[in-house]
């Protein structure tokens, strides 16, 4: 099983992944919603998105994201 979907805190805060769990746009950080509510606010986090899909429609399903 892809450690995504089996490990139990979150990359970023250590906070528990009970309640959900997402992809950061900014890495390959398993982050809680708490830490994704938090990235929506930070002023990068745009060119982030529009990065990501870029790379996914460019085919890029791996794409690393633009870092924190």
């Amino acid at each position: 099983m892809d450690k995504f979907f089996s490990q139990t805190t979150c990359d970023r805060c250590g906070g528990s992944l009970k309640n959900g769990r997402i992809m950061s746009m900014f890495n390959n950080d398993c982050i809680c919603m708490s830490c994704k509510d938090k990235e929506r606010e930070k002023p990068t986090y745009k060119q982030a998105v529009e990065a990501e899909r870029a790379a996914c429609l460019a085919g890029n399903m791996n794409f690393p994201g633009i870092g924190l």
